[in-house]
């Protein structure tokens, strides 16, 4: 019986250190998909699919100011801005404004643009596409100077 549970143990130890080895990283290399960390943060975060697009925009007051219609990467990763579409007609954007996200929250089951009011939002400069690069760039390409 001893012998058996001592096998058993060898077993699962041998197997540990095989499983261990497989996990181990190798210095410089770069992990490929999502770290345990980033997973975190994923799970906790907005799905532009889902949760933002198409969605109405609300200030906190409760008025609607517009609907989300599309979402910019930066390709610096450290910000994305918000295209919200001020003013529809039949389903078709009349006037596009980029708003940082960082300004745009979920509060009580609606996304909440504070500050902003429809006339507020219609003073802002018309966002266009036209100006926004058709194809991304490489991020070793990008620099804050372009």
């Amino acid at each position: 019986m001893k012998a058996k549970w001592a096998a058993v143990l060898i077993a699962v130890s041998t197997f540990g250190v095989i499983g261990n080895q497989a996990n181990a990283q190798v210095a410089g290399s770069q992990t490929i998909g999502v770290s345990v960390e980033q997973e975190a943060i994923i799970i906790n975060g907005w799905s532009v699919k889902k949760s933002l697009l198409g969605k109405p925009v609300y200030n906190e007051q409760g008025q609607k100011v517009g609907v989300m219609h599309d979402i910019i990467i930066a390709p610096d990763n450290a910000s994305s801005f918000a295209i919200v579409a001020a003013h529809q007609f039949l389903g078709v954007s009349q006037h596009d404004v980029a708003v940082p996200l960082s300004q745009i929250d979920y509060t009580n089951g609606k996304l909440v643009w504070a500050g902003a009011t429809k006339d507020a939002v219609k003073a802002i400069p018309a966002f266009q596409y036209a100006k926004v690069r058709a194809t991304p760039m490489a991020r070793k390409e990008y620099s804050e100077h372009h």
